[in-house]
Formats: structure tokens, C-alpha cells, sequence
């Protein structure tokens, strides 16, 4: 009889084992942790292919599921559309856990409630940058931990253009000069172009403090629509992305353009962009920007999810992923971080662009109004 019961027993341990929401060895609740992540495909690499597996490593009971929502503000608006729609319908929980998000969207992240305010009960809380605190004019101070901050430059081939243009003046004259030969994505396909457009709406006006630091006044809009119809006058190419300006610039196929500096720092590490091409940060200045890690005020695994933020965050993955592999600036306090960099990685960062040129020239993007209305008169604009 015992010989009978026996392997029945066993048989129902081991399918328990196997059943959704069984603990894995040593206690710990398998679980599967959810993360969109705003920005180009390179951004949804990073979590799939570098961070989240190892923090499986370290979490074995963790299982990473991620989802890319696109470039640009619009893949930030499609998770936040995603959240308020779960709040509305009165979801106990959301299917989301960590987020990883543009600054232009947390006005409305917090105005209604769908992020938590985590960051205060991590360890990260006493090494956050002004980045942390402010965003577009939103107060974001224990909502956000910067994953990074990135930044736009011009990127060109010294081979075709020797002496490069210090200012957006003189490359205005250089594309009138040589037609077709400097590529941008405008303002809907990925952020470099936005940056770019906003560089030049900078310099135009000369009203950076008033656009950056507010109060909003409509009325300084009012030559936008001109402004951006001289700009798309001049006779550049419309390129098919962030990653289609960098394509385009490696075939050749343009000599200069905006791009993301990590994007181009890791495209030289994967032998995918030419060495020789380089970077420029022109007067007035280009602006950037840093992605955000934000955690879901309904998340189902706010434990895990913080563990996550603080893992992607830390000085240690911060060197060895952020600024080593993929040629970000840190999000945190770079004093932590740069200790446990190489100097080759060093160099990467600030060999085109020294400190002292992306401290003057590397500029933020203006409040969230302002943002997304001289967008709007962009594609106004004939």
C-alpha cells in the first residue's frame, strides 16, 4: 500500500512545483516581472540582453518580460495611456512594473496618480543628480532615478567635412553650401531630431532661460511656425529615425547629422559605424536628456521592481553597462561611477566632446508646453 502512495505523492509535489505562483528553491515566489521601456530598439535591447539577464543571475525566482513602446515622447504617452486606462477601469493591480520613460510625460504620470514614490526607501536616494528633482518644469524628486543621461550631438565624416561648423549659424551655411548632404529625423521619427529642431528654435530666438525655466507665456510663440519654415526650407534629407541617421551617415549617404551619443559610441563598439566619424556639440547648444526609471503606483511586484531600479542604477552597473557599453553619461552621481571606469571608456565619452563644451553646450529641453508646441509648429510649418 505505502509503495502505491508514495509515488502519488510525489507526482502531486512536483506538479504543485510546476503551477504559476509556486515558490522556487529556497522559498522564493516565482514571478515574472514586467517592464516597457520607452525609446529606440536599442533601449528594449538593453533590458532584454544586458540588464535583465543579469538580474536573473542574482534573482533566480525572477523571470523578465519586456516590451518596447517606441520612440519619441509617443512610446512615453502609449504607457502612460496604458496605466490611466487600468486606473479608470478600477484595476487592482497593473501589468506593468518598471518603466522606463522620458521626462516630457511625468507631469501626467503624477498629476494622476500612476507613479509611486519609491525612490526615498532605496539606496540610491542620496546619490541622484538635479535630474532627479525637476523635469520639464514637473517637481519628479523621489518618482524617478535616471537610468542615464543622454545627449545630441552632430555627428559627420572628417573625410567630407574637414573643417566641421562650430555653431548652428555656420552649419546652417554649410547645408545651404552643401544640399542634401545633412540628414535629420524631424520631430516624429525619435528624439535626435526633436533635440536637433530644438537647438535651432534656441538659437533662433535666443529665449533659452525663458523656455527652459518658465513661466509659460504663449505669446513667445508667436514666429515659431516661421521659424521652422525657413528651417525646413533649407535643403536637408529626412532620415528614417535615430537609427536611419546613423545608417545614412555610415553608407555615406550624408555627411552630417544629429545623433544620440550613446547610440554612436555603441554603434562604434559593435563595429557597426565607421571609426573614423566623429562628434560636435555647436553653439548655442543641442539639448538632452535623461530616460527615467519609474515604478507603477498599482505595480504587482513593487519589492522586485524596486530591487530592479536599484540594480540598473548602481554605481557598479552604471560603469560597466551605462558608460562602458553603451556610452552614456551617468544617471547618478558621476562620482560614484567614474572611479570604476577605464580611461579608454573615459575617452569614448569626452574625446570629441570635452566637459567643458557639453557643460556649456549640452542644454536641457524646454517645459513640457513649450515642448510639445513648437512640435506642433514644426509640422505646421511648410
Amino acid at each position: 500500500m505505502l509503495r502505491k502512495v508514495l509515488p502519488v505523492v510525489i507526482c502531486a509535489l512536483l506538479i504543485a512545483t510546476m503551477l504559476p505562483g509556486c515558490t522556487a528553491g529556497g522559498g522564493q515566489k516565482q514571478i515574472t516581472l514586467s517592464i516597457a521601456t520607452a525609446g529606440d530598439t536599442n533601449m528594449e535591447e538593453l533590458q532584454r540582453n544586458k540588464f535583465g539577464p543579469e538580474f536573473v543571475k542574482a534573482n533566480p525566482n525572477v523571470t523578465i518580460n519586456v516590451v518596447g513602446t517606441g520612440p519619441g515622447d509617443a512610446g512615453s504617452q502609449a504607457v502612460y495611456t496604458k496605466l490611466k486606462a487600468q486606473k479608470d477601469a478600477g484595476t487592482a493591480t497593473w501589468d506593468l512594473d518598471v518603466l522606463i520613460i522620458h521626462q516630457s510625460i511625468m507631469g501626467q504620470m503624477i498629476n494622476d496618480g500612476l507613479a509611486l514614490k519609491y525612490v526615498p526607501e532605496t539606496s540610491l536616494a542620496g546619490s541622484l543628480t538635479p535630474a532627479a528633482k525637476n523635469a520639464l518644469g514637473t517637481d519628479v524628486d523621489g518618482y524617478v532615478i535616471p537610468m542615464f543621461s543622454s545627449q545630441v550631438a552632430i555627428a559627420y565624416n572628417p573625410d567630407k567635412v574637414p573643417n566641421p561648423p562650430k555653431s548652428y549659424a555656420e552649419l546652417v551655411d554649410w547645408i545651404k553650401a552643401n544640399p542634401n548632404r545633412f540628414g535629420y529625423n524631424g520631430v516624429k521619427g525619435g528624439m535626435s531630431g526633436v533635440a536637433f529642431t530644438g537647438g535651432y528654435l534656441y538659437w533662433k530666438t535666443g529665449k533659452y532661460e525663458q523656455l527652459t525655466k518658465g513661466p509659460y507665456d504663449q505669446a513667445l510663440e508667436a514666429d515659431w511656425v516661421n521659424i521652422f519654415s525657413e528651417m525646413k526650407a533649407l535643403p536637408c534629407t529626412i532620415t528614417n529615425g535615430n537609427n536611419g541617421t546613423l545608417d545614412m551617415l555610415n553608407r555615406g549617404e550624408i555627411d552630417m547629422g544629429p545623433v544620440w551619443v550613446d547610440m554612436f559610441v555603441l554603434w562604434k563598439n559593435e563595429g557597426r559605424m565607421d571609426p573614423k566619424m566623429r562628434m560636435l556639440l555647436p553653439d548655442p547648444g543641442i539639448p538632452g536628456q535623461p530616460m527615467y526609471v519609474v515604478i507603477p503606483a498599482k505595480s504587482a511586484h513593487i519589492a522586485e521592481a524596486k530591487k530592479y531600479a536599484e540594480f540598473i542604477c548602481s554605481p557598479e552597473q552604471q560603469a560597466k553597462v551605462i558608460v562602458e557599453q553603451q556610452g552614456w553619461y551617468p544617471g547618478i552621481d558621476p562620482t560614484k561611477v567614474l572611479p570604476n571606469v577605464s580611461e579608454e571608456g573615459k575617452a569614448k565619452l569626452f574625446g570629441d566632446i570635452p566637459p567643458e563644451v557639453l557643460n556649456k553646450n549640452g542644454l536641457s529641453f524646454p517645459l513640457a508646453k513649450y515642448m510639445s508646441d513648437f512640435q506642433a509648429a514644426y509640422e505646421e510649418a511648410k
